[in-house]
């Protein structure tokens, strides 16, 4: 597996600040991407256990960080590595909230056979789920690229066995973000 990007500082891809880690390799080929780049899975350099580690001990030398976003690419694709990765972020910050990007839907993750999937996915706090369409851009949407996008409590959709939707006091939402939300169905 490889990663194209690190951020250690962003307040454009979850709540608070988080690192951001951009994972290499997506098959869905969204038209109007911005990061066509992440495409390929040999973009960017290897995501070492050497570099995973020097970036969660940079990670922790941040008292300011509240979590880390895990985005690409997509990294549904790389789940099994992903998730030993966040695994490790899991035990050594344990106050860390984890959000990942997919453009693959909730009821999608929730129901793939794709080994790797589904515990990726339960090791998480927040998803952003679905493929961008060009059609329902939407540069007003915080956290998203188009409208029909939705930020995803995994935790609370796995006990309801349906996607919730993160509420405006959970993260901090105007309540216009609120109402462009939007559920597939």
């Amino acid at each position: 597996m490889n990663i194209c990007g690190y951020i250690p500082e962003s307040v454009n891809e979850g709540d608070g600040l988080r690192a951001v880690i951009f994972i290499s390799g997506c098959k869905h080929g969204c038209a109007g991407c911005f990061s066509r780049h992440t495409w390929s899975f040999q973009a960017g350099e290897p995501f070492t256990q050497k570099l995973q580690q020097q970036l969660i001990d940079e990670m922790k030398q941040n008292p300011l960080l509240d979590g880390i976003t895990i985005a690409g690419g997509d990294p549904f694709f790389s789940a099994i590595e992903v998730s030993s990765f966040v695994q490790e972020v899991r035990h050594q910050l344990p106050h860390f909230s984890i959000w990942i990007y997919s453009g693959y839907t909730w009821e999608e993750l929730n129901t793939s056979s794709i080994e790797g999937v589904q515990t990726l996915l339960n090791q998480c706090d927040i998803l952003i789920d679905g493929p961008f369409v060009e059609s329902q851009s939407d540069v007003s949407l915080r956290y998203r690229g188009s409208r029909n996008q939705r930020i995803i409590d995994i935790q609370q959709s796995a006990i309801q066995q349906k996607p919730i939707l993160c509420q405006s006091s959970d993260i901090g939402y105007k309540s216009a973000d609120i109402t462009a939300m939007t559920t597939l169905t």
